[in-house]
């Protein structure tokens, strides 16, 4: 997801992505988006009578919170919280009842047919029935809707979604009906060996089409026009809001598993006044930026947390003629310095990125290797290769000076990255003058959308549990690239993974080694770190888990406990 477009990403330390979710862009947290501590994870004592509510910081404002929209961490962040699709993830993140019960798959592998409870409600009391499903999912690539992950993430999975999106079939063509009231069946274009974790994904969430349409284009723009069938309800919030809550939904049909009764939001993008926020009670969590990690490293509440998100230099290729050159791209892609980066700058226990699956997110089938080990180092920095590759790219574009637009977050802990990468790029890249444009989280997303840059500070968190989840951003055309990358060859390769051999992992992973491999040589983006996250978490939160994939934090087991 942006990040954490995809994100979200959100960065563990106040970054931008992100694009979270999580979709190739990024974002900013005061909060984070990795996970939290075990410690977090203990539930309360039955026996501890103590006020249900926890106080947390967002970094920005949430972009969207109509499922068919939403691109970005923030967004299904909290959508995840107040709404609920066929399943949910658990502490191990495996997928757990939600509004669904059970499934059953046919043998081939291309029929997915769900049982679904009929004591959910929605927060208007109206029933969730699998007719919300079908219009959710209709509505999600119907073309005239503009959504951008419902072409991403249903195109190539659920049957004629693409051919929908493309207007070449009408929305009824999409293969989710309903056999009832309770009974959805899902046909998929081939077998997708990852579909019942994608079903936890905000994009497959509900709709209550009558709502929906009686707000019109008001939908999702605050809480007036929210309807919530998951554990909060979102309140005291609209689309520009720096503060909102989410409260206990009394409808929800495990609300008896609920313990929370509130949660607090407060938009704060200075981990300083996040800290001081902390350090006074007023907030029980707060990320750290890099010169803090040196100050609260010993505190008692300290926390460092691997997370699964990667983050990219994203190189435009149709916006500036020298980033059309591969070997600009592959030189700028070894120009700076991502050990010291990691160490002096973010200094929270993230790690150098010298490709794009991140480490420790999967194994090779079978319980092998790590993907990442295997796939190994495939960029690195190296000063006097990216001269190499400097020096013809400008021989070849028959210049000897490039001016590039590096696009940005706005938040001081971004601010002094993106500072840091220009000049890396700028020394150590003779005749390349960069200008930095540094804006807020939103209007980010949408100079991505319309591809309105030269270079992008950019991340992704994963969909799903699969390399694909990073693989297809890159794409010809895909909804997330947004770069002007493209190779007939890389696209063949992903098409494998999803056809002919979409039953046999073992040939789709070393598939996805290949395709790896092949994105690097074309010098497609620059990665830089993978991202863990530094924070201080309160004692007292219990019972918050902390997601591979989709939103950054799973609350509806949390609580509230006396303080150690």
């Amino acid at each position: 997801m942006k990040l954490k477009w995809s994100l979200l990403l959100a960065l563990g330390l106040l970054l931008s992505v992100f694009l979270v979710a999580c979709s190739g862009d990024d974002g900013d947290s005061a909060e984070g988006t990795g996970s939290d501590d075990k410690k977090e994870e203990e539930p309360a004592k039955e026996e501890e009578n103590v006020e249900q509510v926890l106080n947390f910081i967002n970094g920005d404002t949430i972009p969207s919170m109509d499922p068919s929209m939403a691109t970005d961490e923030y967004g299904f962040q909290f959508l995840g919280a107040t709404m609920e699709g066929l399943y949910r993830l658990d502490e191990n993140a495996e997928p757990v009842e939600g509004i669904a019960t059970e499934h059953k798959v046919s043998e081939d592998g291309l029929t997915w047919t769900f049982t679904l409870r009929e004591d959910a409600v929605w927060s208007n009391g109206d029933p969730v029935t699998a007719h919300d499903f079908v219009y959710a999912w209709q509505r999600a690539v119907d073309p005239d809707t503009g959504s951008e992950y419902g072409p991403y993430m249903m195109g190539g999975v659920i049957k004629n979604a693409t051919a929908v999106n493309t207007g070449d079939a009408p929305v009824e063509d999409l293969g989710v009906k309903a056999d009832g009231d309770y009974t959805l069946v899902v046909e998929l274009e081939n077998p997708v060996p990852y579909f019942e974790s994608l079903t936890t994904f905000g994009t497959f969430l509900p709709l209550n089409q009558k709502f929906v349409e009686e707000q019109g284009d008001k939908f999702a723009t605050s809480t007036d026009t929210l309807l919530s069938n998951g554990p909060y309800k979102l309140t005291d919030w609209e689309s520009t809001s720096s503060s909102w809550n989410l409260e206990k939904n009394a409808d929800y049909w495990d609300a008896e598993t609920v313990k929370l009764e509130k949660m607090t939001y407060e938009v704060v993008k200075d981990p300083q006044t996040g800290v001081d926020l902390y350090e006074s009670g007023t907030v029980d969590r707060a990320g750290l930026s890099s010169d803090l990690v040196d100050q609260y490293s010993t505190h008692e509440d300290y926390v460092v947390t691997p997370e699964t998100s990667v983050f990219y230099l994203k190189m435009n290729q149709t916006r500036n003629e020298a980033l059309a050159n591969t070997n600009v791209r592959a030189a700028i892609s070894r120009a700076f310095d991502k050990q010291a980066l990691v160490d002096q700058i973010l200094n929270n226990g993230s790690l150098v990125a010298n490709g794009l699956i991140p480490a420790n997110f999967t194994p090779m089938p079978g319980g092998g290797e790590d993907f990442r080990e295997v796939s190994g180092d495939l960029v690195t920095y190296d000063v006097e290769k990216a001269k190499e590759y400097w020096e013809k790219g400008l021989e070849e574009l028959g210049t000897d000076s490039v001016e590039l637009e590096f696009l940005a977050g706005d938040s001081e802990t971004a601010k002094t990255m993106n500072e840091y990468l220009a000049n890396q790029l700028e020394t150590n890249l003779p005749g390349l003058k960069v200008t930095l444009k540094q804006v807020p989280f939103e209007q980010r997303l949408d100079l991505d959308t319309n591809m309105d840059y030269d270079i992008q500070f950019s991340g992704w968190g994963p969909d799903y549990l699969d390399p694909y989840t990073f693989l297809n951003l890159w794409l010809t055309d895909g909804g997330n690239n947004k770069m002007g990358y493209s190779n007939p060859d890389y696209d063949a390769l992903l098409e494998k993974t999803t056809t002919e051999l979409a039953q046999d992992n073992e040939a789709r992973y070393q598939t996805f080694l290949e395709a790896e491999k092949m994105l690097f040589e074309d010098a497609a983006i620059a990665p830089v770190y993978q991202s863990a996250m530094a924070q201080l978490v309160s004692p007292k939160v219990k019972g918050v888990y902390v997601n591979p994939f989709g939103p950054t934090y799973e609350y509806k087991w949390a609580s509230v406990g006396a303080e150690e």
